[in-house]
């Protein structure tokens, strides 16, 4: 077990130091002036700009830097706010983006595990076409649109009461979280909807299930303690990844919402080329979600030994 955690770990930094590699020569490759934005107009003002950020020396000693300082866990200063380091922008508001999407997460796992149920024990009739439907609809339509149609119906809702029940945008109480976790939780609801109708459709073929019919047991017994619980195994799987996915897949939702989140931030660093805020938070963000893969699949190496054998001996 730990030859398989160690292996596990390795791959994970290699992913780690290759997400850190193409975006550092991606922001180099990307055309424009990280420094344009500011009222640097003369040669003097700007040469010092250049080497207080590091622009002056050559591009290996700038990627040896920029690798050392990662290290360190010092992603820089950002190019925009000034004075301000990208670490302080991470902790400040990635557990805004975390706090949301916890709740997206747990939004979509429960709508996803319900009605994917729904739709295996109504197989083929109206609940299962109507369902499937909207699943194809949330997995098509992007997230922005969700968000607009989302702010829309919120405001014709508020009309209707005549007050305001729940806020159209903004942060600070949990009111403000509940349409933005929605519209962020649909997709992966989607998602797990159809794993779920799957795994449920595959698990009552199995020969326990049949043994379990032919003993005389009833059909709710069945279906709660035999069918689904072993049904909701592999959406069990994929909830690590989704975790990271959804907490920093919020990016447009964030934005729409007035949400002051780690996404927002981002955005907001891509259109003014603030090359340290978008290194450091796709840094951030890369081995988050490699973390959490890691952390499923060593989990995964704890319940099923049969997973850590079969993978080691890989």
């Amino acid at each position: 077990m730990i030859s398989y955690i160690a292996k596990r770990l390795l791959s994970g930094l290699v992913t780690v130091w290759f997400i850190a590699t193409a975006t550092f020569l991606g922001m180099h490759a990307v055309p424009g002036d990280p420094l344009l934005n500011d009222k640097a107009v003369t040669p003097e003002v700007r040469a010092s700009l250049e080497a207080a950020y590091g622009l002056d020396k050559p591009l290996p000693q700038q990627y040896v830097i920029y690798l050392s300082n990662m290290l360190q866990g010092d992603f820089g200063i950002s190019f925009t706010q000034k004075n301000r380091r990208v670490n302080d922008i991470i902790r400040d508001h990635f557990p805004v983006s975390a706090m949301l999407g916890l709740l997206a997460l747990t939004i979509a796992a429960l709508g996803g595990i319900t009605w994917g149920a729904i739709t295996a024990l109504y197989r083929d009739r109206l609940p299962d076409v109507l369902i499937m439907l909207l699943v194809v609809f949330a997995v098509s339509v992007p997230s922005f649109v969700f968000a607009a149609l989302g702010q829309l119906v919120v405001l014709k809702f508020n009309q209707l009461i005549g007050h305001s029940v729940i806020p159209v945008a903004g942060w600070g109480t949990f009111k403000h979280m509940l349409m933005p976790s929605l519209v962020l939780g649909l997709g992966t609801m989607a998602y797990l909807t159809r794993l779920m109708r799957s795994s449920m459709l595959e698990v009552a073929d199995t020969d326990y299930i049949r043994t379990a019919r032919a003993k005389g047991l009833s059909a709710p017994r069945i279906f709660f303690k035999h069918q689904l619980r072993n049904a909701i195994l592999p959406v069990i799987t994929v909830l690590g990844p989704a975790i990271a996915a959804i907490t920093t897949g919020g990016f447009v939702v964030e934005l729409v919402f007035a949400i002051p989140g780690l996404g927002r931030y981002f955005v907001q660093a891509v259109q003014q080329l603030d090359y340290t805020v978008i290194m450091g938070t796709t840094v951030f963000y890369g081995a988050f979600l490699v973390f959490m893969v890691i952390a499923v699949d060593i989990i995964y190496g704890f319940v099923d030994p049969r997973i850590r054998v079969d993978k080691v001996g890989a």
